[in-house]
């Protein structure tokens, strides 16, 4: 039971989908670019993009790229298939751990006992963008990124890595917001029912490295974000814990570096 049902306000569906279709569209217009390339995981964030890129694209413009790693489970590398090819779309299935294993022992060997967990885990999103740009490069296209707003707001993503694409369009969208987008959209119950993952290694989800719940993340990111509430004022408003709000900002606050473009110094001439 959802104790605040009406922190995050309601979605109008029909014209949120519509927005996302006109925003793809106007992309690859202002782009001069001749389609889509994104990559596929059998979750839910790439499957809503993928239905919503094919409803604007031309499905042979559209190139899905499914990228495992011994990490995953054959049944999302099934999904992301069985999705691509429901949907009619080009895809092609590229264990990325061909590519990302000499990359790492190469680190390894030259950092000895140095080297750290998530940066290692790190290098597999960078292959991935890689990848995509590889392809995306020799058709003249477009990469389209699949992160949602709640990964955007706490950093849940690779700087150059899954961060690395050209458009977001689910990046205005909560994690909330992307379930209800889903469900609408017909997404397969089994692709709804998966616990949110990024496959970094074995056994990781979202919710458990994030160390809270999509359901409270994302009321409590709406809260200070668009209503611009203190860390106070959001705790009070939501019964929970200040430590808990309060480690929210602090994500939010590590995470601004990776929403902007590298700065550069003014230089007065």
């Amino acid at each position: 039971m959802d104790d605040h049902p009406d922190i995050l306000p309601k979605l109008d569906i029909d014209k949120t989908t519509s927005e996302i279709s006109n925003f793809i569209e106007s992309s690859l217009i202002e782009s001069n670019t001749q389609g889509l390339v994104l990559g596929l995981s059998g979750g839910l964030d790439s499957s809503i993009t993928a239905i919503l890129c094919s409803q604007v694209v031309n499905k042979d413009k559209i190139l899905g790229l499914v990228m495992p790693s011994k990490n995953t489970p054959s049944a999302d590398v099934n999904d992301a298939v069985r999705l691509a090819e429901d949907l009619g779309i080009n895809h092609q299935l590229i264990p990325i751990d061909l590519l990302i294993e000499p990359v790492i022992a190469a680190c390894r060997e030259s950092l000895g006992n140095n080297y750290i967990k998530m940066a290692i885990a790190n290098l597999k999103p960078r292959m991935r963008m890689m990848v995509l740009y590889y392809h995306a490069n020799t058709m003249n296209r477009l990469v389209v990124g699949t992160g949602n707003r709640t990964e955007l707001l706490v950093g849940y993503f690779t700087k150059y890595g899954d961060g690395g694409v050209d458009i977001l369009p689910i990046g205005g969208l909560y994690k909330t917001d992307v379930r209800l987008i889903a469900k609408y959209l017909e997404v397969p119950q089994k692709i709804l029912n998966k616990e949110p993952t990024a496959g970094l290694w074995p056994g990781q989800t979202d919710e458990g490295e994030l160390g809270i719940k999509y359901g409270i993340l994302d009321k409590i990111l709406y809260l200070l974000s668009e209503k611009k509430m203190n860390e106070n004022e959001t705790a009070e408003k939501l019964k929970t814990s200040i430590d808990e709000v309060v480690k929210v900002k602090i994500m939010m606050l590590a995470a601004e570096h990776k929403l902007k473009t590298p700065p550069i110094p003014q230089i007065i001439r």
